[in-house]
């Protein structure tokens, strides 16, 4: 890519999205087209078609997608696949009438099977069952995968696919209702230390930003106090507080700081092409790239590393009669590490990082 090519970044306020347009900022790309969803509804054909004809991209990344947590993905199961398969078949065939350079496509590691051997390499992919909760998901994102293989193989395009691990930095999503664990996690100890600390100050600020199932900053200490023990942060008599986390806590999870997903992404649309993934050329398959840091560790553990950073003082409540889900899922970053791109970021920068983010 030149520095004055015409990149179209899809999805560029999301948490993927908006690493991806500030990495391809700082690297002094000056010609980037985005569009909000009210501006380009994705999932319209006739739309995105007037919008690649009108605009003409050379380059195209996919990161648009309706995501969600795992009450989301099994409510609402019909809009997840739909809108998802329909966002991307939209994009990868109007990048082929259009004569794309490069496209990049972005998934989700849960295109795995639920119990994946371990480390997660590209060949399990269709393997064997999947998790049920986001399967709608999952199988949207592994039809993404074959259509850019297809269209690779039939008409010649050069679209890539990259799988990225559990991602999390600047605007990420904290509502406690919907976000992911280690956000979730952050919230939590950041709202039980400013408790433990009677710092209501700090408190009724943070639901003033994101309120909590429409308790915010104005509402009584009483009130407030009733739907954080909703959350599982509880303060006692002896103003000891309580962090409640769900599971056991022993579950193995991989993080990957955004920003290090964007520079790897950024390197392979500058680096890297479609005949650079396989290396069988009789069936050519299983060409998508995991994005991760083939490093794990628990939720104990990563509570803990929040904890610290935090100074939270007080304890976790691990509720196991709530479910720990997959007790391991790490990728395999083989592929990706032999194409000449590895991780920077550790989880303990990463934490200090975003706690900084959110806290401003």
């Amino acid at each position: 890519m030149k520095k004055n090519s015409k990149i179209y970044v899809a999805g560029h306020r999301g948490l993927v999205g908006s690493a991806i347009v500030n990495n391809l900022n700082l690297k002094g790309y000056t010609n980037l087209i985005t569009r909000t969803h009210s501006e380009l509804d994705l999932t319209n054909a006739d739309d995105v078609k007037l919008f690649f004809s009108t605009e003409k991209p050379e380059y195209v990344i996919l990161a648009a997608a309706k995501v969600g947590g795992i009450v989301a993905n099994n409510t609402y199961r019909a809009d997840f696949i739909y809108s998802n398969l329909m966002i991307q078949n939209n994009v990868i065939h109007q990048s082929y009438l259009q004569g794309v350079k490069k496209l990049l496509f972005l998934g989700s590691t849960c295109i795995y099977p639920k119990n994946c051997a371990q480390p997660m390499k590209e060949e399990y992919l269709l393997t064997d069952t999947l998790e049920y909760t986001n399967e709608p998901y999952a199988i949207a994102k592994i039809a993404g995968i074959k259509m850019c293989e297809s269209y690779n193989l039939q008409y010649k395009t050069n679209f890539i696919s990259v799988m990225p691990t559990n991602l999390y930095g600047p605007n990420d999503n904290f509502d406690l209702e919907k976000s992911h664990v280690l956000p979730a996690l952050i919230r939590k100890i950041h709202i039980g230390k400013a408790l433990e600390n009677q710092d209501w100050k700090s408190i009724r600020k943070d639901l003033t930003k994101l309120p909590i199932e429409g308790v915010d900053g104005s509402s009584t200490k009483d009130v407030i106090l009733s739907k954080l023990n909703d959350y599982g942060i509880k303060i006692n008599a002896e103003n000891k507080v309580s962090v409640e986390i769900w599971g056991s806590g022993k579950p193995m999870r991989e993080f990957l700081w955004s920003k290090d997903m964007a520079d790897a992404c950024v390197f392979i649309m500058e680096n890297r092409e479609f005949s650079d993934t396989y290396t069988n050329s009789k069936e050519i398959r299983n060409t998508h790239i995991n994005i991760g840091t083939g490093e794990d560790i628990s939720i104990a553990d990563l509570a803990n590393l929040i904890k610290k950073e935090i100074s939270f003082q007080g304890i976790f409540n691990f509720n196991t009669d709530k479910p720990d889900g997959t007790m391991k899922k790490l990728t395999d970053v083989s592929k990706l590490n032999a194409l000449g791109w590895k991780h920077n970021v550790s989880l303990e920068k990463g934490i200090k990082e975003i706690y900084h983010w959110y806290l401003n």
